[in-house]
């Protein structure tokens, strides 16, 4: 299951590194040629996606290896560490946009009607753009990759920016005002600069092993439901490492039962989690005598998994 998931992830990420790269060359040359600052400014942000396709295919060749005695929990979170460097990757490239536009804006060089090479361009970024964010959102469900979907949602900011490119042209040789092209490049700046904040803080979350979705929660203590002999179950954490979850938990059981009795119902937890969510990579189950008190402060129990206002089952 591991190889083929590897093998969808590099599918994609070849699609990606393909489709950018045309769609780069092509738009960083009719911005040149045309004198659009905006068609140029989509084309450098065309050329990120083209080192994001790249950073994807190292991520999924590394994020496959088996776990190793220098990381005992595998290698998925190379795919997390990949959608932090793309988020880096977009910030700087939408902040030189933004500073190269301004400078323009603010420039006392004569203004240039742009010509309409860059318009056809365009047209054919949008087409291109919407039929490679299909593909990396498509995959990316497919493999559960974190990494693709947020490739996806860059894409799919790209097909907005090419857009609004597309529009602010048309205003331009409408009105005839070249500076539209120029205002219109700071604000496709500022667009990929919100999608640069938005990818990093997801990834910075799964970083930092939190989550604020409690839909595994939930699915989780239903699953221990299963076992009534596991009773109490509280400080559950769950902690997502690419595809993978990792999950720690305690539960109490009958103070007079035997170590190995109690042994079978943590394994029997264990298997009824992974029954219901495949994506459990490992399942951590702590056993105490029932009724114990101790000061534990981390991790979530059955009331904290229960979205507000939540109807009752």
């Amino acid at each position: 299951m591991d190889d083929e998931r590897t093998g969808v992830i590099k599918k994609a990420s070849w699609i990606a590194l393909g489709g950018n790269s045309v769609l780069a060359v092509a738009k960083v040359v009719a911005g040149l040629i045309s004198g659009s600052l905006a068609v140029l400014s989509d084309g450098i942000d065309s050329t990120t996606d083209v080192l994001i396709a790249i950073m994807t295919l190292g991520a999924a060749r590394i994020s496959s290896k088996p776990g190793d005695k220098e990381h005992p929990y595998g290698h998925a979170r190379a795919e997390t560490i990949a959608t932090t460097v793309i988020s880096f990757v977009l910030f700087t490239a939408g902040a030189q946009v933004f500073i190269n536009a301004m400078t323009a804006i603010f420039s006392n060089e004569p203004e240039v009607m742009p010509s309409t090479l860059g318009l056809w361009v365009t047209i054919v970024s949008v087409v291109g753009k919407s039929l490679l964010t299909w593909s990396q959102f498509h995959y990316g469900k497919i493999a559960n990759s974190s990494m693709l979907l947020a490739n996806g949602k860059n894409m799919r900011g790209d097909i907005a920016t090419s857009t609004g490119v597309l529009v602010g042209l048309i205003l331009t040789y409408v009105t005839g005002i070249p500076v539209l092209d120029k205002v219109l490049a700071a604000l496709v700046a500022l667009w990929i600069i919100r999608n640069a904040v938005s990818i990093f803080m997801e990834s910075n979350m799964e970083l930092m092993d939190g989550s604020s979705d409690t839909g595994p929660y939930q699915v989780l203590f239903k699953a221990i439901r299963e076992v009534p002999e596991a009773g109490n179950p509280h400080r559950v954490r769950i902690r997502k490492s690419g595809s993978l979850l990792m999950v720690d938990l305690d539960i109490e059981v009958d103070p007079g039962m035997k170590v190995k009795d109690a042994h079978v119902i943590a394994r029997r937890v264990e298997k009824a989690i992974k029954k219901r969510m495949p994506e459990v990579y490992d399942v951590i189950v702590h056993i105490e005598p029932r009724g114990n008190v101790e000061d534990e402060k981390y991790g979530l129990t059955p009331e904290d998994a229960v979205p507000q206002n939540a109807d009752e089952e």
